[in-house]
């Protein structure tokens, strides 16, 4: 590896330990609910067996995950999501501090799990191939991204808080986003790295900010039964939603 590229990322591993002070799974209704929904359009396609998580935040999705495999190993490059996610004292799940690129083991995995996380990194492509090599011949990626195509964002635009879709805002710069993705994207990123979508769409009609939606579900207005509806109406009309996931094996 050339001094640049290690340069590169001990830089990358910096800049993820500092997002760890504001990006809690816990302090955010909104990213709550999107990652049960994630869990709720994944669940079917999971069979047990070994598995691999690509980031682990607090450790909100690691708890849903680990119910659903046989082991999971949880990578990530800060050591105090590491620390939040292992208090949750799953037996069950390895926790490795590494760079997703960085990452090298021996296991072949039947499911990887890069959930929200395309978003962050320096070379998508980069961590696809990474998945890819790691996965069984029948191995699925599951993978879920925020959508530029968004109502929020269109409305924003539209209202003119927002230069374009596929601009960035305050929220997402906070959160560490380094891009935004649409579905056309996404699959192209995908088709790259070899791999075909199984299962695609949207994940949850979003009609306003993160920051109104957490309002919304914190004071009752939006409760389980809006959620689902929002869920429901996602399915049809995935262009719409604040999430995009794809299903997918590895092509050839």
């Amino acid at each position: 590896m050339s001094s640049n590229r290690k340069q590169e990322l001990s830089g990358e591993a910096a800049f993820l330990e500092r997002l760890q002070e504001d990006y809690a799974v816990a302090t955010s209704s909104q990213t709550r609910v999107l990652r049960e929904l994630t869990m709720r359009t994944f669940r079917p396609y999971i069979h047990g067996g070994f598995a691999l998580e690509l980031g682990c935040s607090d450790g909100y999705m690691t708890s849903m995950l680990a119910g659903l495999v046989e082991h999971l190993d949880v990578v990530d490059a800060s050591s105090r999501f590491i620390e939040q996610a292992a208090a949750r004292g799953l037996a069950n799940v390895s926790y490795i501090h590494s760079l997703f690129e960085s990452y090298q083991t021996e296991q072949r995995y039947d499911h990887i799990f890069a959930s929200f996380v395309l978003e962050h990194v320096l070379e998508p492509d980069a961590v696809l191939d990474m998945a890819r090599g790691l996965l069984r011949e029948r191995g699925l990626l599951f993978v879920a991204v925020p959508n530029a195509r968004a109502l929020s964002r269109q409305w924003a635009v539209h209202m003119g808080l927002l230069p374009g879709l596929y601009a960035l805002t305050e929220n997402d710069i906070r959160h560490g986003h380094r891009r935004v993705y649409d579905r056309v994207s996404l699959n192209r990123d995908l088709a790259s790295a070899g791999f075909e979508s199984i299962a695609e769409g949207g994940l949850m009609l979003k009609i306003f900010a993160d920051f109104q939606m957490d309002s919304l579900i914190d004071d009752g207005t939006l409760g389980s039964g809006h959620i689902d509806g929002l869920y429901r109406m996602g399915l049809e009309y995935p262009d719409l939603c604040g999430a995009l996931f794809s299903v997918c094996r590895r092509r050839g």
